[in-house]
């Protein structure tokens, strides 16, 4: 049985709309959610991982990009995040030594570049895919709901 997806393709004006999107998802996330952020370089996936834990931190936060270190958490007050960076991830494998099985059990997971994961990407996540938009500053986002994220996806004003 094929695992149940909706789709919501979204024009975003600049990174303030990025950054609007992150915040209303982050608004709705909740312990246990996967969302997977693709795109290729430079369409505002890290943009789009500060904004989320700057929306769930209520407040401005400092939110390096984990292209070196791979991983960073925030523990926040409605629960942890981590924020998975995996362009230099060797082998999907390689995930379970940055904590993998324990972000998965208690956090809210953000993952860059998920392709990376192979197998072990979870079935049940909301998929974020960023991509040139009409101008410079603008990109699209294709919102894809597996799982039960389909559900509540089709639930969101997104």
């Amino acid at each position: 049985m094929a695992t149940p997806t909706s789709i919501r393709n979204r024009p975003l004006a600049d990174e303030a709309a990025t950054a609007a999107l992150a915040g209303r998802l982050a608004g709705v996330a909740r312990r246990r959610d996967v969302l997977a952020l693709w795109g290729d370089l430079g369409m505002g996936k890290t943009s789009f991982a500060r904004a989320f834990v700057a929306a769930r931190a209520g407040k401005a936060t400092e939110v390096p990009s984990p292209t070196f270190t791979l991983v960073q958490t925030y523990d926040l007050p409605g629960g942890p995040v981590w924020h998975f960076d995996l362009y230099r991830l060797a082998d999907p494998e390689d995930v379970w030594e940055l904590g993998w099985e324990e972000a998965l059990a208690e956090a809210i997971v953000l993952v860059e570049w998920p392709v990376r994961l192979g197998g072990l990407l979870p079935a049940d996540r909301l998929d974020i895919r960023l991509s040139s938009g009409v101008s410079p500053s603008a990109r699209e986002a294709s919102l894809g709901g597996q799982g039960s994220w389909a559900a509540r996806l089709e639930a969101l004003d997104v």
